[in-house]
């Protein structure tokens, strides 16, 4: 009944079993080669040649001995999907010491567990009572190199192969019915069920490995780490004699100036600076700031190659723009009534694009070059700021006039060609009216080119608005800078009468003169008192408001230093102030001013240096 039941009871079942309909041999042979197993037919023929069908087959067995057919990236072209509710055909196995029978294909396949993590052990139950170990290891050698039998008393065993992929190859002859020899007892038949294994020696391999690989990780990532981490910097040289010689000659080369800056304030900063080596580290401070000329050379020179380039620019910029003024006249002679009636329907369509496209492109580059032309204003304004406010009246005049000229330029040109467009349209307007039956293309065109005519004198007027509406802006900028000047006047007057009356004695010498004068009627005393006071703000006065800035700024520095400070060191203070100050400009501002600043000489030998002192309070204790 067993034997019926598994199909496998006979010959005749044998028969039964493998008389399966098939739709053709090609079909059966594909399938049977897809599974690994030597396709053979009823009367044990090979259904294909030996070249296609899976290498290293051993056809006494019908399994393939090294190579797993489940296992995926083996080199083995994957087998076409097979529906769900198609059982797979297994064939029968023929060993030397016993026969193994596929189960019904129209039975459940056998379960399995789950898979433990790098198992390589497997589980057999319902092995035959009559088995042996050889007989074990006949059956599964050919599914890979077996480490371990371990087999029980209850028809079961353990088998431990050397790799994972070969439990698979075993698995797969689970619910075969094993048969030793052709004994038909009971005790040499048995239904084998192959099972995945729990082992720990399978799961302590599996975990060395995961070890391994994630030290390899590990280290891969330190590497790449590694690679991408910055160098460090190379170490600096503690301090000696010999080494701040070398360090000196280094900073006077531009090339190692950088590398011989960081050495030094490496130094400074470790404390090396002390009585012994204040001399040394003041002449390597003074060889380093001795630099700051080149590189405000090189920065004058820069800027420079920058004024250059923006010119070229500019010029380039001012060549395409006339370039396509010369292409917008083309386009409006071919639009005239002349030439435009020889043209096409599709010709007039596609000039009058390429017009439209031309005069876009040509608005947008006139709008750059207005932006460059108003930056390089704005940066002349901010130049200018600094300046004299007489020279920058006289500037600001000077720019009114240039300005004013070329409005009146363009507007001009702009009533011009307003003119010349009225003109087109009542010649337009004469010929349409004089055509007692103007074809209808021309009829169209005319009232295109009125329409465009029209819309250029309309910009044209827009035009001629902003222009006025600038050159107004313009008129009362002038006025607002008029009325500066006569107030900075003012006040220049003002302040040079409190300078002439601080010095009494200049004063009343000026002031008989003139009465003198005045009585006899002589007129050129005034001029000669005007000169005087010129001569005095020239020694001693202030003639802007930066200048007084400037002093209230180094009377209040020197103060603070009562020993003096070098004029670099003055320089450098005030340059975080307002950059735009020279030391030259400082030093001519001292100079000026005797009474308030004295220069004096400190220091022996190489350390000898000018200092400037703040005198202002001397004078008011002598006085």
């Amino acid at each position: 009944m067993a034997g019926a039941a598994d199909g496998v009871g006979g010959p005749g079942a044998e028969q039964n079993h493998l008389s399966v309909p098939v739709s053709g041999p090609g079909a059966w042979a594909t399938a049977m080669n897809n599974l690994g197993i030597m396709p053979v037919g009823i009367s044990g023929q090979q259904l294909v040649s030996d070249s296609l069908c899976i290498q290293r087959f051993d056809p006494g067995l019908g399994l393939i001995a090294p190579i797993n057919p489940m296992m995926a990236g083996i080199g083995l072209v994957p087998p076409p999907p097979v529906p769900p509710d198609m059982p797979v055909i297994k064939e029968i196995i023929h060993c030397k010491s016993c026969t193994l029978f596929p189960q019904n294909p129209n039975l459940p396949p056998p379960s399995t567990r789950e898979r433990p993590p790098g198992c390589k052990t497997v589980f057999v139950g319902g092995l035959p009572e009559n088995a042996t170990e050889e007989i074990i290891r006949e059956v599964f050698d050919q599914c890979g190199e077996i480490i371990a039998i371990r087999k029980s008393k209850k028809n079961f065993c353990h088998i431990r192969f050397s790799e994972e992929f070969m439990v698979d190859k075993a698995i797969y002859l689970s619910g075969y019915r094993m048969r030793i020899g052709s004994s038909t007892d009971k005790k040499d038949s048995g239904r084998i069920h192959v099972d995945f294994a729990q082992a720990r020696d399978d799961l302590y391999e599996w975990e060395c490995k995961q070890r391994l690989l994630a030290r390899e990780e590990r280290h891969r990532r330190k590497v790449h780490e590694n690679l991408l981490r910055p160098p460090s910097p190379p170490p600096v040289v503690h301090y000696s004699e010999h080494e701040a010689a070398l360090l000196a000659e280094r900073l006077k080369d531009d090339h190692k100036f950088s590398e011989a800056t960081a050495v030094l304030f490496t130094w400074i900063d470790r404390g090396e600076v002390n009585r012994r080596t204040a001399n040394h580290f003041y002449s390597m401070i003074q060889s380093a700031n001795s630099h700051v000329r080149r590189l405000m050379g090189e920065k004058a020179q820069h800027e420079e190659e920058m004024e250059r380039a923006k010119e070229t620019f500019k010029n380039a910029l001012m060549a395409i723009l006339t370039q396509f003024e010369q292409i917008t006249t083309v386009f409006s002679a071919a639009t005239r009534q002349k030439a435009w009636d020889h043209f096409s329907k599709a010709q007039r369509k596609n000039i009058d694009i390429w017009r439209k496209q031309c005069e876009e492109l040509r608005n947008a580059h006139s709008e750059e070059i207005m932006g460059i032309r108003r930056e390089e204003e704005m940066e002349m304004s901010d130049d200018d700021l600094d300046e004299n406010p007489c020279k920058r009246m006289r500037t600001e005049n000077g720019v009114y006039d240039q300005t004013q000229a070329s409005l009146k330029e363009e507007n001009d040109s702009l009533r011009w060609q307003l003119d010349a467009y009225r003109n087109e349209v009542e010649l337009l307007r004469k010929e349409q009216s004089k055509s007692s039956r103007p074809e209808e293309d021309q009829s169209h065109g005319a009232e295109a080119q009125i329409q465009r005519l029209q819309q250029s004198m309309h910009s044209m007027q827009q035009q001629l608005l902003s222009l006025q509406e600038q050159l107004a802006s313009k008129e009362a900028e002038l006025e607002q800078a008029r009325e500066e000047h006569r107030y900075l006047e003012g006040e220049v007057l003002t302040l040079r009468d409190k300078l002439l009356a601080s010095n009494g004695e200049a004063v009343e010498g000026t002031n008989g003169e003139l009465h003198e004068k005045g009585i006899n009627g002589c007129v050129p005393s005034l001029y000669h008192s005007r000169e005087r006071r010129s001569e005095v703000i020239m020694r001693g006065g202030v003639t802007s408001e930066k200048e007084a800035l400037l002093l209230g700024i180094i009377s209040t520095f020197l103060h603070v230093h009562p020993f003096g400070a070098n004029l670099e060191y003055l320089w450098s203070y005030i340059q975080r102030l307002d950059s735009k100050v020279s030391a030259g400009e400082l030093e001519r501002l001292m100079v000026r001013l005797p009474s308030m600043f004295r220069q004096e000489l400190s220091g022996v030998g190489a350390t000898l240096e000018k200092r400037w002192k703040f005198c202002g309070f001397d004078s008011l204790g002598s006085a």
